[in-house]
Protein backbone atom coordinates (compact mmCIF):
# COMPACT_ATOMS: atom_id res chain seq x y z
CA UNK A 1 0.00 0.00 0.00
CA UNK A 2 1.12 3.37 -0.88
CA UNK A 3 -1.69 5.43 1.50
CA UNK A 4 -3.07 5.86 4.95
CA UNK A 5 -5.03 2.82 5.90
CA UNK A 6 -7.63 2.50 8.53
CA UNK A 7 -5.66 -0.26 10.57
CA UNK A 8 -2.37 1.13 9.95
CA UNK A 9 -2.87 4.85 11.53
CA UNK A 10 -5.38 3.10 14.66
CA UNK A 11 -2.00 1.31 15.06
CA UNK A 12 0.22 4.44 15.02
CA UNK A 13 -2.22 6.23 17.99
CA UNK A 14 -1.87 3.24 19.95
CA UNK A 15 1.65 4.23 19.94
CA UNK A 16 1.34 6.20 22.55
CA UNK A 17 -0.42 5.79 25.66
CA UNK A 18 -2.76 9.30 25.64
CA UNK A 19 -3.95 8.04 22.24
CA UNK A 20 -7.55 8.02 23.09
CA UNK A 21 -7.90 11.82 23.50
CA UNK A 22 -5.72 12.73 20.73
CA UNK A 23 -6.54 11.03 17.97
CA UNK A 24 -9.87 10.97 15.92
CA UNK A 25 -11.68 9.06 13.18
CA UNK A 26 -12.58 10.43 10.21
CA UNK A 27 -13.52 8.78 6.84
CA UNK A 28 -12.21 5.51 8.33
CA UNK A 29 -8.86 7.23 8.88
CA UNK A 30 -7.26 8.23 12.67
CA UNK A 31 -5.72 11.51 12.59
CA UNK A 32 -3.32 13.17 15.24
CA UNK A 33 -5.45 16.28 16.26
CA UNK A 34 -2.19 18.31 15.38
CA UNK A 35 -0.67 18.69 12.17
CA UNK A 36 2.59 19.30 11.02
CA UNK A 37 2.22 22.19 8.36
CA UNK A 38 5.55 23.37 6.31
CA UNK A 39 4.45 26.67 5.18
CA UNK A 40 7.36 29.69 5.87
CA UNK A 41 6.49 33.36 4.54
CA UNK A 42 8.12 35.67 2.15
CA UNK A 43 9.75 32.83 0.41
CA UNK A 44 12.10 34.80 -1.56
CA UNK A 45 14.19 35.79 1.32
CA UNK A 46 17.49 33.90 1.26
CA UNK A 47 17.05 32.78 4.69
CA UNK A 48 14.07 30.66 4.09
CA UNK A 49 16.92 28.42 2.45
CA UNK A 50 19.24 28.09 5.37
CA UNK A 51 17.36 25.81 7.87
CA UNK A 52 15.20 22.95 6.85
CA UNK A 53 12.47 20.69 7.72
CA UNK A 54 14.19 17.37 8.18
CA UNK A 55 14.48 17.28 11.52
CA UNK A 56 11.23 18.95 12.69
CA UNK A 57 8.85 16.33 10.33
CA UNK A 58 10.91 13.72 12.16
CA UNK A 59 10.53 14.79 16.10
CA UNK A 60 6.85 15.24 14.93
CA UNK A 61 5.73 12.15 13.54
CA UNK A 62 8.55 10.53 16.83
CA UNK A 63 5.79 12.69 18.81
CA UNK A 64 2.77 11.10 17.99
CA UNK A 65 1.88 13.20 14.90
CA UNK A 66 0.85 11.22 11.77
CA UNK A 67 -0.63 14.11 9.64
CA UNK A 68 1.51 16.19 7.64
CA UNK A 69 0.84 18.58 5.31
CA UNK A 70 2.86 20.67 2.85
CA UNK A 71 2.23 22.61 -0.72
CA UNK A 72 4.03 22.51 -4.11
CA UNK A 73 4.98 26.04 -3.69
CA UNK A 74 5.94 26.44 -0.11
CA UNK A 75 9.85 27.51 -0.63
CA UNK A 76 9.45 26.22 -4.03
CA UNK A 77 9.62 22.89 -3.54
CA UNK A 78 12.07 22.63 -0.84
CA UNK A 79 9.07 21.98 2.40
CA UNK A 80 8.16 18.75 0.05
CA UNK A 81 11.70 17.73 -0.59
CA UNK A 82 12.64 17.40 2.75
CA UNK A 83 9.47 16.05 3.76
CA UNK A 84 10.59 13.79 1.23
CA UNK A 85 14.20 12.97 3.07
CA UNK A 86 12.66 12.64 6.22
CA UNK A 87 10.52 9.95 5.90
CA UNK A 88 13.04 8.14 4.08
CA UNK A 89 15.50 8.18 6.93
CA UNK A 90 12.40 6.83 9.33
CA UNK A 91 10.82 4.41 6.19
CA UNK A 92 14.55 2.63 6.43
CA UNK A 93 14.96 2.76 10.12
CA UNK A 94 11.36 0.86 10.09
CA UNK A 95 10.44 3.77 12.39
CA UNK A 96 7.26 4.40 10.63
CA UNK A 97 5.18 2.46 7.92
CA UNK A 98 3.48 5.00 4.98
CA UNK A 99 0.67 3.30 5.43
CA UNK A 100 0.18 5.30 9.37
CA UNK A 101 0.60 8.42 8.05
CA UNK A 102 -1.73 10.99 6.07
CA UNK A 103 0.59 13.01 3.76
CA UNK A 104 -1.62 16.27 2.42
CA UNK A 105 -0.60 18.72 -0.44
CA UNK A 106 -1.77 21.76 -2.81
CA UNK A 107 -1.65 22.95 -6.30
CA UNK A 108 -2.88 25.95 -7.58
CA UNK A 109 0.29 28.17 -7.12
CA UNK A 110 2.87 28.15 -9.61
CA UNK A 111 6.13 26.38 -8.04
CA UNK A 112 8.48 27.50 -9.89
CA UNK A 113 11.94 25.98 -8.61
CA UNK A 114 15.03 26.45 -6.11
CA UNK A 115 17.47 28.36 -6.56
CA UNK A 116 15.09 31.09 -7.80
CA UNK A 117 15.10 31.38 -11.35
CA UNK A 118 16.86 34.91 -12.88
CA UNK A 119 13.91 35.45 -14.72
CA UNK A 120 10.70 33.73 -13.68
CA UNK A 121 8.19 35.04 -16.36
CA UNK A 122 10.80 32.96 -18.87
CA UNK A 123 10.37 29.81 -16.58
CA UNK A 124 6.40 29.99 -16.34
CA UNK A 125 6.73 30.53 -20.15
CA UNK A 126 8.97 27.09 -21.03
CA UNK A 127 7.52 24.97 -18.02
CA UNK A 128 3.65 25.95 -18.39
CA UNK A 129 2.45 27.87 -21.61
CA UNK A 130 4.98 26.39 -23.80
CA UNK A 131 4.15 22.89 -22.75
CA UNK A 132 0.46 23.59 -22.97
CA UNK A 133 -0.28 23.04 -19.30
CA UNK A 134 -2.00 26.58 -19.50
CA UNK A 135 -2.62 29.56 -21.54
CA UNK A 136 -1.38 33.09 -20.44
CA UNK A 137 -5.33 34.11 -19.68
CA UNK A 138 -5.20 30.69 -16.90
CA UNK A 139 -3.00 32.67 -15.17
CA UNK A 140 -3.85 35.10 -12.30
CA UNK A 141 -0.86 37.63 -11.17
CA UNK A 142 1.86 35.84 -12.39
CA UNK A 143 1.21 33.37 -9.46
CA UNK A 144 -2.12 31.34 -9.58
CA UNK A 145 -2.95 28.26 -12.80
CA UNK A 146 -5.81 25.84 -11.52
CA UNK A 147 -6.46 24.22 -15.33
CA UNK A 148 -6.52 20.37 -15.06
CA UNK A 149 -3.59 19.67 -16.90
CA UNK A 150 -1.76 22.28 -15.04
CA UNK A 151 -3.27 20.89 -11.17
CA UNK A 152 -2.53 16.45 -12.53
CA UNK A 153 0.85 17.87 -13.09
CA UNK A 154 1.56 19.79 -9.88
CA UNK A 155 0.45 17.07 -8.35
CA UNK A 156 3.14 14.79 -10.33
CA UNK A 157 5.83 17.08 -8.99
CA UNK A 158 4.31 16.69 -5.42
CA UNK A 159 4.92 12.96 -5.25
CA UNK A 160 8.33 13.54 -6.96
CA UNK A 161 9.54 16.02 -4.53
CA UNK A 162 8.28 13.63 -1.50
CA UNK A 163 9.43 10.52 -3.17
CA UNK A 164 6.00 8.90 -2.43
CA UNK A 165 3.67 6.67 -4.40
CA UNK A 166 0.34 8.98 -3.25
CA UNK A 167 -1.00 11.31 -1.44
CA UNK A 168 -3.93 11.40 1.07
CA UNK A 169 -5.42 14.29 0.46
CA UNK A 170 -5.20 16.66 -2.70
CA UNK A 171 -6.34 20.00 -1.82
CA UNK A 172 -6.63 22.97 -4.44
CA UNK A 173 -5.16 26.06 -3.04
CA UNK A 174 -6.89 29.37 -2.77
CA UNK A 175 -8.84 28.73 -5.76
CA UNK A 176 -11.08 31.88 -4.55
CA UNK A 177 -7.72 33.65 -5.99
CA UNK A 178 -10.01 33.54 -9.49
CA UNK A 179 -13.16 34.17 -8.56
CA UNK A 180 -13.05 37.70 -9.02
CA UNK A 181 -12.01 37.47 -12.70
CA UNK A 182 -13.81 34.68 -13.65
CA UNK A 183 -17.13 35.24 -11.93
CA UNK A 184 -19.09 33.09 -9.62
CA UNK A 185 -20.80 30.83 -12.42
CA UNK A 186 -17.98 30.38 -14.26
CA UNK A 187 -15.96 29.58 -11.36
CA UNK A 188 -18.68 26.85 -10.79
CA UNK A 189 -18.01 25.60 -14.22
CA UNK A 190 -13.87 25.93 -13.71
CA UNK A 191 -14.33 23.47 -10.68
CA UNK A 192 -16.84 20.73 -12.27
CA UNK A 193 -13.18 20.61 -14.76
CA UNK A 194 -11.36 20.31 -11.92
CA UNK A 195 -12.88 17.93 -9.62
CA UNK A 196 -13.30 15.62 -12.78
CA UNK A 197 -9.89 15.45 -13.02
CA UNK A 198 -9.40 14.81 -9.41
CA UNK A 199 -11.86 12.04 -9.46
CA UNK A 200 -9.69 10.72 -12.43
CA UNK A 201 -6.55 10.99 -10.10
CA UNK A 202 -8.15 8.88 -7.63
CA UNK A 203 -8.76 6.34 -10.48
CA UNK A 204 -5.02 6.46 -11.08
CA UNK A 205 -4.17 6.08 -7.86
CA UNK A 206 -2.63 9.76 -7.00
CA UNK A 207 -4.55 10.46 -4.59
CA UNK A 208 -7.14 8.62 -1.99
CA UNK A 209 -9.15 12.30 -1.29
CA UNK A 210 -9.11 15.60 -2.58
CA UNK A 211 -11.07 19.05 -0.94
CA UNK A 212 -10.09 22.80 -0.84
CA UNK A 213 -7.64 24.63 0.72
CA UNK A 214 -9.23 28.74 1.66
CA UNK A 215 -7.80 31.58 3.43
CA UNK A 216 -10.60 32.90 3.29
CA UNK A 217 -12.91 31.83 0.53
CA UNK A 218 -15.40 29.98 3.04
CA UNK A 219 -15.47 33.06 5.75
CA UNK A 220 -16.03 36.43 3.56
CA UNK A 221 -19.66 37.41 3.66
CA UNK A 222 -21.85 36.66 1.15
CA UNK A 223 -21.59 39.96 -0.62
CA UNK A 224 -17.94 38.98 -1.14
CA UNK A 225 -16.53 38.83 -4.50
CA UNK A 226 -14.68 36.11 -2.78
CA UNK A 227 -16.90 34.22 -1.15
CA UNK A 228 -17.28 30.35 -2.03
CA UNK A 229 -20.54 28.53 -0.73
CA UNK A 230 -19.46 25.06 0.32
CA UNK A 231 -22.61 23.37 -0.90
CA UNK A 232 -22.26 24.61 -4.23
CA UNK A 233 -19.01 22.54 -4.62
CA UNK A 234 -20.64 19.39 -2.72
CA UNK A 235 -23.13 19.09 -5.47
CA UNK A 236 -20.65 19.47 -8.26
CA UNK A 237 -18.47 16.46 -6.31
CA UNK A 238 -21.80 14.73 -6.33
CA UNK A 239 -22.20 15.42 -9.93
CA UNK A 240 -19.15 13.95 -11.20
CA UNK A 241 -18.08 11.28 -8.55
CA UNK A 242 -21.61 10.25 -8.03
CA UNK A 243 -22.91 9.68 -4.13
CA UNK A 244 -19.33 8.15 -3.59
CA UNK A 245 -17.44 11.27 -4.52
CA UNK A 246 -14.01 11.71 -2.83
CA UNK A 247 -14.38 15.36 -2.17
CA UNK A 248 -14.25 15.00 1.52
CA UNK A 249 -11.71 17.60 3.13
CA UNK A 250 -11.43 21.50 3.20
CA UNK A 251 -8.80 23.35 5.13
CA UNK A 252 -9.41 27.00 5.95
CA UNK A 253 -7.59 29.09 9.25
CA UNK A 254 -8.33 28.66 12.72
CA UNK A 255 -6.94 29.91 15.62
CA UNK A 256 -7.64 32.22 18.93
CA UNK A 257 -7.93 35.14 17.46
CA UNK A 258 -9.87 34.28 13.89
CA UNK A 259 -12.28 32.02 15.23
CA UNK A 260 -15.37 33.02 12.46
CA UNK A 261 -15.45 29.34 10.97
CA UNK A 262 -17.27 28.43 14.78
CA UNK A 263 -19.13 31.81 15.02
CA UNK A 264 -20.34 33.22 12.19
CA UNK A 265 -23.16 32.18 9.75
CA UNK A 266 -21.42 32.29 6.58
CA UNK A 267 -22.00 29.47 4.75
CA UNK A 268 -26.18 27.99 4.37
CA UNK A 269 -26.89 24.32 3.95
CA UNK A 270 -30.69 23.67 2.60
CA UNK A 271 -31.50 27.28 2.63
CA UNK A 272 -30.53 27.63 6.04
CA UNK A 273 -27.92 29.94 7.45
CA UNK A 274 -24.79 28.40 9.68
CA UNK A 275 -21.43 28.18 10.26
CA UNK A 276 -18.79 26.79 8.21
CA UNK A 277 -18.23 23.88 10.87
CA UNK A 278 -21.98 23.76 11.03
CA UNK A 279 -22.14 23.12 7.16
CA UNK A 280 -19.20 20.63 6.78
CA UNK A 281 -20.80 18.20 9.50
CA UNK A 282 -24.18 18.99 7.55
CA UNK A 283 -22.04 18.16 4.83
CA UNK A 284 -19.94 15.69 5.75
CA UNK A 285 -16.58 17.17 4.92
CA UNK A 286 -13.76 17.21 7.53
CA UNK A 287 -12.31 20.01 8.47
CA UNK A 288 -8.08 20.24 9.04
CA UNK A 289 -7.67 23.79 10.43
CA UNK A 290 -4.35 25.72 9.17
CA UNK A 291 -2.43 28.70 10.71
CA UNK A 292 -3.12 27.65 14.61
CA UNK A 293 -0.52 30.57 15.85
CA UNK A 294 -1.72 32.90 13.01
CA UNK A 295 2.37 32.79 12.24
CA UNK A 296 3.15 33.90 16.07
CA UNK A 297 1.47 36.69 15.52
CA UNK A 298 -0.81 35.64 18.59
CA UNK A 299 1.86 36.63 21.18
CA UNK A 300 2.77 40.21 20.78
CA UNK A 301 0.72 40.26 24.27
CA UNK A 302 0.17 37.42 26.65
CA UNK A 303 -3.76 36.00 26.79
CA UNK A 304 -6.26 36.43 29.15
CA UNK A 305 -5.86 34.54 32.37
CA UNK A 306 -9.43 33.63 32.40
CA UNK A 307 -8.99 32.27 29.02
CA UNK A 308 -5.59 30.38 30.43
CA UNK A 309 -7.98 28.82 33.08
CA UNK A 310 -10.79 27.66 31.22
CA UNK A 311 -8.22 25.95 28.70
CA UNK A 312 -5.91 24.33 31.36
CA UNK A 313 -7.89 24.57 35.25
CA UNK A 314 -4.70 22.09 36.33
CA UNK A 315 -2.13 24.76 35.15
CA UNK A 316 0.03 21.88 33.22
CA UNK A 317 0.29 24.01 30.18
CA UNK A 318 4.22 25.99 30.38
CA UNK A 319 3.31 29.12 27.54
CA UNK A 320 0.90 30.48 25.68
CA UNK A 321 1.66 28.99 22.45
CA UNK A 322 0.71 25.76 23.91
CA UNK A 323 -2.80 27.68 25.33
CA UNK A 324 -3.08 28.14 21.58
CA UNK A 325 -2.35 25.05 20.18
CA UNK A 326 -4.52 23.00 22.89
CA UNK A 327 -7.45 25.87 21.88
CA UNK A 328 -7.51 24.89 18.32
CA UNK A 329 -6.72 21.23 19.27
CA UNK A 330 -10.04 21.13 21.77
CA UNK A 331 -12.79 22.50 18.79
CA UNK A 332 -15.41 20.73 18.54
CA UNK A 333 -15.96 20.10 14.37
CA UNK A 334 -12.14 19.93 14.02
CA UNK A 335 -10.52 17.06 13.04
CA UNK A 336 -6.98 18.38 13.36
CA UNK A 337 -4.83 21.86 13.61
CA UNK A 338 -1.96 22.53 11.91
CA UNK A 339 0.94 23.98 12.88
CA UNK A 340 4.73 25.01 11.53
CA UNK A 341 7.92 24.64 13.52
CA UNK A 342 11.36 22.97 12.05
CA UNK A 343 12.69 23.28 15.57
CA UNK A 344 12.55 19.88 16.89
CA UNK A 345 12.64 20.78 20.75
CA UNK A 346 9.96 23.09 20.07
CA UNK A 347 7.82 20.38 18.85
CA UNK A 348 8.61 18.50 21.36
CA UNK A 349 7.11 20.98 24.27
CA UNK A 350 3.95 21.88 21.91
CA UNK A 351 2.93 18.07 21.90
CA UNK A 352 3.24 17.93 25.28
CA UNK A 353 -0.59 18.58 25.58
CA UNK A 354 -1.60 15.59 23.95
CA UNK A 355 -0.70 14.51 27.88
CA UNK A 356 -3.79 16.38 28.78
CA UNK A 357 -8.08 15.88 27.53
CA UNK A 358 -9.37 18.73 25.40
CA UNK A 359 -11.35 20.98 26.90
CA UNK A 360 -14.63 20.33 27.67
CA UNK A 361 -17.39 21.80 25.39
CA UNK A 362 -19.11 23.70 28.09
CA UNK A 363 -15.75 25.01 29.66
CA UNK A 364 -14.70 25.79 25.81
CA UNK A 365 -17.38 27.96 25.04
CA UNK A 366 -17.22 29.63 27.68
CA UNK A 367 -14.27 31.60 26.42
CA UNK A 368 -16.60 33.24 24.00
CA UNK A 369 -17.06 35.09 26.70
CA UNK A 370 -14.33 36.23 28.10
Amino acid sequence: MHLATSKSTHNFAKKFSHYKDFYIKHNNLVFSKLGLGTFNKEPYKEENYVFHYIEGVKQAIRSGINLIDTASNYRYGQSEKEIGMALKELFEAKEVDREELIICSKGGFIQLDYPFPKNPYLWIEENILDTKLARQDDIELDQHCMTPDFLEWSCLKSLENMNIKALDIYFLHNPEMQLMKLGYTKFLKKIESIFKRFEKMVEKGMIKYYGIATWNGFTNEKNSQEYINLEDLVEIAKKVGGKNHKFKFIQTPFNIAKTSIYTMPTQSVKGEECTLLQATHRLEIGVISSSSLLQMNLFKKSFNPEVGYLLDSQMILKNDIQLALHFVRSTPGIISALFASKVPVHIKENLEISKIKSTPRTKYDLMYRV
